[in-house]
């Protein structure tokens, strides 16, 4: 995989609207304005792309714009990272702008940079795992640096702090908090805190004993889920397929997968579907292990938890659940391709690899 480089203090930095374009409506621009704080708060200088701030309705009507956007941020020498406004449902549509565009992968793989984003974001997580650039299932802008309380969340600032490093061994800690979805996101919810619980279960161990090293790939299970069966577009799997961002069974081997669930909070039937999906695929016959994301306001912990003691039995497969990423807040980082160790007795999850060079 191809390493981007750590950011400097100084740094330009893309805000790119690669799937939802909410991030250029004036009903979010109190949001706006705080991420561009925080962003200059940690030494960074945001600069937004040309169609970023079109709105919804232009965005989704454009999928060609969003691409271009993403394929400046990599022409531009000045930018030195990318972080993506939000997720949303059709990233997929990016990809025929993308991947028949040479001076776009040229531009991916000798001008590397790093990526961050999270959810439908998968599919551009995926795009870029095929044209082996290291990217990042982490911290978006609306999210998480446009968080409403008077700070952002202290886990996630701690989590931003790991991409200006190259260190290696970096631990991957539970959160001593964890935080419901807000239900407020005006103006007037500015400078309130987020409802906070104590996380009571830590990370939890699904037949899993010793220590396992292997290699990150995966995302939100939804979004993969979407590509193998277009339960969502009925042409997303022929366009992901076609242009092969969806790995083939032999490439998820000896991997460590992960996945998470998004905001809509499958029902624990949903969530069996889905994984029985990555079953029929056959991945569950090949990786080594499993890390699981808490859910999104702890909702179906316990029946997610059974499922996955379902499939940990199947397959023989350890499992690490209830890890800080994907769509529940605190978020830590995933990186892609990254060689990771689980201590299953400790319960320890470490990046052994450089995350950046």
């Amino acid at each position: 995989m191809i390493k981007p480089k750590k950011l400097e203090q100084g740094d330009q930095v893309a805000i790119v609207s690669l799937s939802s374009g909410i991030l250029g409506e004036s009903s979010v621009f109190h949001q706006r304005q705080l991420g561009d704080q925080r962003l200059r708060e940690l030494g960074l200088e945001p600069v937004y792309m040309k169609n970023t701030l079109k709105g919804v309705s232009y965005l989704s009507e454009h999928p060609e714009a969003r691409a271009a956007d993403l394929k400046e941020a990599f022409l531009n020498d000045d930018i030195h990272g990318i972080f993506c406004a939000i997720g949303g449902d059709d990233t997929y549509r990016l990809l025929p702008y993308l991947l028949e565009d040479s001076d776009f992968i040229d531009a991916v793989q000798k001008n590397p940079k790093l990526f961050s984003g999270f959810s439908d974001t998968t599919i551009n997580h995926l795009m870029f795992y095929k044209l082996k650039l290291q990217t990042f299932y982490g911290p978006n802008f609306l999210n998480d640096l446009a968080e409403l309380d008077k700070t952002m969340i202290p886990y996630t600032s701690a989590t931003l702090q790991n991409y200006f490093k190259n260190e290696k061994n970096i631990e991957i800690k539970s959160s001593k908090l964890w935080y419901e979805e807000r239900i407020d996101f005006s103006k007037k919810a500015l400078k309130t805190p987020r409802m906070s619980h104590i996380e009571e279960k830590g990370f939890e161990v699904l037949n899993g004993y010793g220590s396992i090293t292997g290699k990150l790939l995966g995302g939100c299970l939804d979004s993969l889920n979407d590509i193998l069966t277009s339960s969502r577009y009925p042409d997303e799997r022929d366009i992901c397929f076609k242009y092969g961002i969806f790995p083939e069974v032999s490439e998820w081997k000896s991997k460590i997968l992960f996945i998470e669930t998004c905001e809509l909070k499958p029902s624990p039937a949903e969530f069996a579907e889905m994984l029985n999906n990555l079953a029929k695929y056959g991945i569950f016959d090949v990786v080594k292990a499993i890390i699981v994301g808490k859910p999104q306001d702890n909702v179906y912990y316990a029946e997610y938890k059974m499922e996955l003691l379902t499939i940990s039995r199947n397959y023989d497969i350890p499992i690490l659940l209830n890890i800080n990423f994907g769509h529940a807040y605190p978020r830590t980082i995933i990186p892609y391709g990254c060689e990771v160790k689980i201590d299953f007795d400790n319960k320890n999850l470490t990046v052994t690899d450089n995350m950046l060079v």
